[in-house]
Order: C-alpha cells, then structure tokens, then sequence
C-alpha cells in the first residue's frame, strides 16, 4: 500500500458532490487518533493512554455517496521540551491553514486548561469552519460538558459543536455530517479503496510502537522510535518486514528485550497480528533493539524517524 498525493480528481462525481480535509487538532489524548479510528470503521491510527502517541501526521479517507471526507490526524499540541516536541507542534500547527474545517477536540473529563486555551486561540485564527468535538462523553457528566463547552467558547468562535464518545460510536455519524456540510463541492481526490495516506513501512513502524507503548513501563515509551529496515512483499500475499526499536539508555534495551526475550516477542505478535489484519495478508516481522542516546534532542535524528513537519 502506497502513499498516494491528491494530485488530481481520480472519478468522475455528480455537480452536488462534496469534499475536502479537516484537521483533528487538540492536546495530547484528547481523542484525536480514536476519533478517527471510528469514523474510519478501522484501527489505522495507533492509539494508547500515553501521551505523544501520535507523532506523525496520518490522512484517512471516509467514502459517502455524497461525499469524500479526508480526516487529518495530528500530534497532540504541548510545551516542547526537545526537538522531537518542537516538530511535533509544527506539524500540527501547519494543518491549520492547509484544510477546510478545523475541529478541536476537547477531552470533557479534564478541566479546560492553559493548554487547551493556547489550542483554542490557534483554531481561533484560522479562517477556515471551526468545530468543537467534545470528546469521551461516556465518561463525563452533563455539567462537565457543558463546562467545556462553555470555556472554550469563550476563547473562539466556533462554528458548531457536537458531543461524542468514539468508544461507543455516539454521534461519529453526526461528527461527519456536520463536516461534510462545511466541504466545498469538488472532486474525489483519493481512490475509494484508499483507507490511508500511510506507507505500509510506515504503518508497520507505527504498530510496532504502539504496542511498545502498550507494554512497556513508563520510563521507555517517550523514547521509543522505530524504523523499518526492510519490507517485502512475496508471492501468496506474504509479507516479511525487518525493523528496528531505538531507545535512548541500556536499561529501556533491556526493559524492551525482557527476560528470555518474552518483552520482545510479545510485541512483535501483537505487532504482527495487527498489520496482518489490515493488510489481510501473512506477515512476517523481524525486531531488534538499539540504543541511540538522547536522539529525540537531535533534529537530525528526529527527521530521520520522519517526524519532522517537512516531511
């Protein structure tokens, strides 16, 4: 599965057909990467509780016969405190003049904070529809909510809100309707069996990750970066993939290895069972662990692992 680049309409659409990109923005797990899962109706944006999960900036297609919805998932906006965080907010920040709807996502089980006030005066500037997506409502109260609601309202001017919790698929349909009424008519930009912008090798690296992040103690996760050294694909839809975990000290190596491997081997199965799920094919996955110190400091390593906002 290549990456594709929308380039240019790929069918023929009727007059009325709508769509366009919009942009999942928020502090980190806010929702944004579950969010997208639902609408998707698939696990393509690894998620888990630790923050920073997302790093990269993932496109997802969502086909209706009336329109084509291009969902932009990107890292959860923070305080930097390296150069990983420093590429990670520009990545996100940069969605915010490239889309047609830009929707905050607000965790409603969390205060409204400093931090989601700094989020709320970036959307505030841009000039395209702006969405607020209360998010995990299974988990909050009414007054939480409207509280929410109500604090960032006072920080932008939102175009509409909804109320969602994605674990439960409450109002993901109505999330989407809402975008797609703020589309612009227009051509599909991406082919219908197309779920995601992602390379295969950049999918594969991203599961690995995430179930580091799944598995691992505290101290490894924020460290983690994964590239993959080599994928094939064989005959009868096989696929082998040679990658590599990175981490910064011998400890967060070993940690990673676990007695007798069993760390190791744990994540490469759940790893391997997740891309053979998607890809609908066998997969073969070959992982080894290295120690690259304090890379996530060096802005050349960064954009190695291919978090740079250029890339």
């Amino acid at each position: 599965m290549e990456a594709y680049a929308p380039v240019a309409p790929v069918a023929h659409v009727p007059d009325d057909f709508r769509s366009g990109f919009v942009a999942l923005v928020g502090r980190p797990n806010a929702g944004k990467s579950t969010l997208l899962n639902a609408c998707l109706g698939n696990h393509v944006a690894i998620t888990s509780p630790v923050a920073q999960t997302t790093r990269k900036r993932l496109r997802a297609v969502v086909n209706r016969p009336d329109c084509q919805i291009v969902i932009v998932d990107t890292p959860g906006l923070h305080k930097p405190k390296d150069a990983l965080g420093k590429e990670l907010n520009k990545q996100a920040l940069a969605e915010l003049s490239d889309v047609d709807v830009v929707a905050m996502l607000l965790d409603a089980t969390k205060r409204f904070g400093t931090g989601d006030a700094w989020v709320a005066s970036h959307v505030a500037k841009s000039r395209c529809a702006r969405l607020l997506v209360v998010t995990k409502a299974d988990k909050a109260s009414q007054e939480q909510v409207d509280a929410q609601v109500a604090a960032a309202s006072e920080q932008c001017a939102f175009d509409d809100v909804v109320v969602t919790s994605a674990v439960e698929g409450y109002n993901v349909d109505a999330f989407l309707d809402l975008v797609a009424g703020y589309l612009p008519f227009g051509p599909r930009w991406f082919p219908e069996d197309m779920p995601c912008d992602a390379t295969d090798e950049e999918l594969a690296a991203e599961f690995v990750r995430e179930k580091v992040l799944l598995n691992c103690r505290d101290e490894v996760p924020h460290s983690v970066g994964v590239l993959v050294e080599d994928l094939v694909w064989r005959s009868q839809g096989r696929c082998s993939v040679t990658a590599t975990i990175f981490v910064e000290r011998e400890s967060q190596k070993g940690i990673l290895v676990g007695k007798g491997g069993s760390m190791i081997k744990r994540i490469g199965t759940e790893a391997r069972q997740d891309l053979e799920r998607l890809w609908g094919a066998r997969v073969f996955l070959d992982l080894q662990v290295k120690v690259r110190a304090a890379w996530r400091r060096d802005a050349n390593q960064v954009r190695r692992f291919g978090y740079s906002a250029d890339e």
